[in-house]
């Protein structure tokens, strides 16, 4: 299931390399994310790390001043068992004032 949603990054890093035989090659994108605050035991917001495409990705945002606001596609995707969300791509829309 594909969506669009705003989002305020925070940040991302980029990763590539070997370890233990295995290659990995990704991007991570930091989004604050609200906590929730349902059961009256949390407020306020933390982050949420998504990946995004392999780390050649990193290079089309380096430029620009963290944090920024966005419209992100992302998509819901499953193994049947668990469901993860993934961020395709995202545009940023607006600087976040200090």
């Amino acid at each position: 299931m594909k969506f669009q949603s705003q989002v305020k990054v925070l940040g991302m890093k980029s990763s590539s390399g070997e370890f233990e035989g295995v290659k990995y090659d990704a991007t991570k994108v930091y989004v604050e994310t609200a906590l929730d605050s349902s059961k009256g035991m949390a407020s306020g917001f933390g982050c949420l790390e998504y990946s995004m495409g392999n780390s050649t990705e990193y290079a089309k945002y380096k430029h620009l001043e963290f944090p920024f606001m966005g419209m992100a596609e992302m998509e819901i995707i499953t193994s049947g068992k668990q469901q993860k969300t993934v961020m395709h791509s995202v545009k940023p829309t607006d600087r976040v004032k200090a």
